[in-house]
């Protein structure tokens, strides 16, 4: 492996470990075996070697969520086919899922949060999508997708908060009553 992949997945460790800015660079390219300037070399700064982490683990989540979050008439099946989505990335990925959380929970003024929030603002777009569309099938959701997003991404990442902690496991069986969970009342 060459040492742009060894530091990628070193950071990828740390920051999942004690999150983005309990990590320094000198930590990364000891824990990497390598110099900093090895690490300046490939990513000119500890920020630039988060944005090409995001950009290498993120495209697998939309990429396949993307996939799942594709609505031929049926919401809730949709609905569950993004949940097991988020669920198999989460159990494939765990590290980089916890890395995510972490991101994405950090003050909005942050380095680690302004990383993220391309990302989130693309899975949610994602997930919007599908209640746009869903829409035309269910008048009473217009003009609710983005509220109806949001809430659906919370809910599958407290389950998945529940999995990385050891409290849940992410069946198929967690998978539908989460989808049934968070449709309740949605239609009323």
């Amino acid at each position: 492996m060459d040492n742009r992949q060894i530091l990628l997945d070193c950071a990828l460790q740390l920051f999942s470990q004690r999150g983005y800015d309990g990590v320094g660079v000198q930590e990364i390219v000891d824990e990497a075996g390598v110099t900093k300037p090895t690490l300046y070399h490939y990513f000119e700064s500890k920020r630039g070697l988060l944005e090409e982490l995001l950009k290498r683990e993120e495209w697998n989540l939309l990429s396949e969520v993307g996939v799942a979050a594709q609505y031929q008439g049926d919401l809730l099946l949709t609905l569950y086919n993004i949940a097991r989505s988020y669920f198999n990335i989460a159990e494939r990925h765990s590290v980089f899922y916890r890395m995510q959380l972490a991101l994405y929970f950090a003050p909005p003024e942050s380095e680690a949060h302004q990383a993220i929030k391309p990302y989130t603002h693309q899975q949610n777009a994602l997930l919007e999508s599908v209640f746009v569309k869903a829409a035309e099938d269910h008048g009473n959701m217009r003009g609710r997708h983005h509220r109806y997003a949001a809430g659906f991404l919370g809910v599958l990442n407290g389950m998945i908060g529940l999995y990385l902690s050891g409290q849940a496991e992410l069946t198929d069986e967690v998978g539908y009553q989460t989808v049934h969970q968070f449709m309740h009342g949605i239609f009323s």
